[in-house]
């Protein structure tokens, strides 16, 4: 405190004459800064795109404005060294010199951690990621090089983590249900049974997870109009359903009912043939037939018979999406198709009918 006492009370004349040399020397530290970074960032930028490497991508984004920070904390370390100037200036530029490092390494390390989250929790290599778990690991790394640099100016940080304790302690019964919606964010993204770009159900939302936050979980439903916001504890708490897992394809089942008097293999062989055609139409499907001329791809339709209802002979027809968004589209040229194609082959769709026996008097 005596150094700044004295600074003060220094002229402006006697301050500028003190300050001009340090000035230009930061100046043209900076400005060095500046063009060794755009010179390394443009040289490493090509290298890493023709390697195509995800780890030296994200160690590349860490260190861009590195050079720009190492060259202003050489000048600063050579002002503080070199110059003569007050005790005072001089405390101040190492202030600022130790204020430089924290944040330069506080910057790389938030960075990499970042860039190693977006990678292990972005799906199927998109850059889209759930933004949770990067705030809060964002939040922790800058909190504490802001402590570490308020500990190396001489203010004791323990009186501060104290309320922050405290504090924590209040908000925390406040906050409870945003907390909880916190905690259950985590869990989701933690548990790996909901990622970002799956396609999820949740109650009678239906939709592709597009964020999840530290408080809500963001879904696009498949005619991406408005999207839904659903709260992470109500996704933590209820059942929902994960059309991406295990496998991306989205299952389409239709329930189809016949007259009793229909050749079953007959309807079978049409079903199929009408929901493969429908398929390789709408979603490019490629059917794959052995020499006995059945198809033995995994997304093949098939037909499954289930009951002997009042009035039909009930079955599921099941075909499959490549995308969550041509499910709809699939269903509505099936079900178009397969009207049309059983009035061409004779095949009766009854109507529901049941009869009733009045008792003799």
């Amino acid at each position: 405190m005596e150094n700044f006492e004295k600074l003060r009370h220094m002229g402006l004349l006697e301050l500028a004459q003190y300050l001009i040399v340090p000035v230009c020397i930061l100046c043209v530290a900076l400005v060095i800064g500046v063009a060794i970074n755009r010179f390394l960032m443009e040289k490493i930028s090509r290298r890493i795109k023709s390697e195509e490497s995800d780890i030296k991508e994200i160690f590349f984004r860490a260190m861009q404005g590195v050079p720009i920070s190492l060259c202003l904390v050489i000048g600063l370390y050579w002002v503080v060294n070199t110059s003569h100037m007050p005790d005072s200036l001089i405390q101040i530029l190492s202030y600022l010199l130790f204020t430089s490092i924290m944040f330069t390494i506080t910057r790389v390390v938030e960075r990499t951690v970042s860039g190693f989250i977006n990678a292990k929790f972005s799906s199927s290599g998109q850059a889209s990621q759930s933004t949770l778990m990067g705030t809060i690991l964002k939040a922790f790394i800058y909190a504490s090089g802001i402590l570490i640099i308020l500990q190396y100016y001489g203010i004791s940080i323990a009186p501060i983590l104290t309320v922050m304790g405290l504090s924590s302690m209040a908000i925390a019964l406040g906050l409870q249900p945003t907390l909880e919606n916190i905690f259950s964010g985590l869990q989701l993204i933690l548990s790996k049974q909901i990622k970002v770009n799956d396609v999820i159900k949740v109650g009678a939302n239906e939709g592709r997870v597009v964020d999840i936050n530290w408080r809500f979980t963001t879904i696009m439903p498949a005619n991406e109009g408005n999207v839904v916001v659903i709260p992470n504890k109500d996704i933590a708490g209820s059942t929902s359903t994960n059309y991406s897992r295990p496998r991306e394809d989205v299952v389409i089942v239709i329930p189809i009912g016949v007259g009793y008097e229909s050749d079953l293999e007959q309807v079978e062989r049409v079903t199929v043939e009408v929901a493969r055609e429908i398929m390789i139409e709408v979603d490019g499907y490629e059917p794959m037939f052995n020499s006995e001329g059945v198809d033995i791809n995994p997304l093949a339709p098939v037909v499954r018979f289930q009951e002997f209802a009042d009035s039909s002979i009930n079955f599921n027809a099941v075909l499959h999406a490549k995308k969550f968004a041509n499910q709809y589209i699939i269903k509505h040229k099936f079900i178009m198709a397969i009207t049309k194609r059983y009035r061409e082959e004779g095949i009766n769709i009854p109507f529901p009918i049941r009869t009733l026996l009045t008792p003799d008097k």
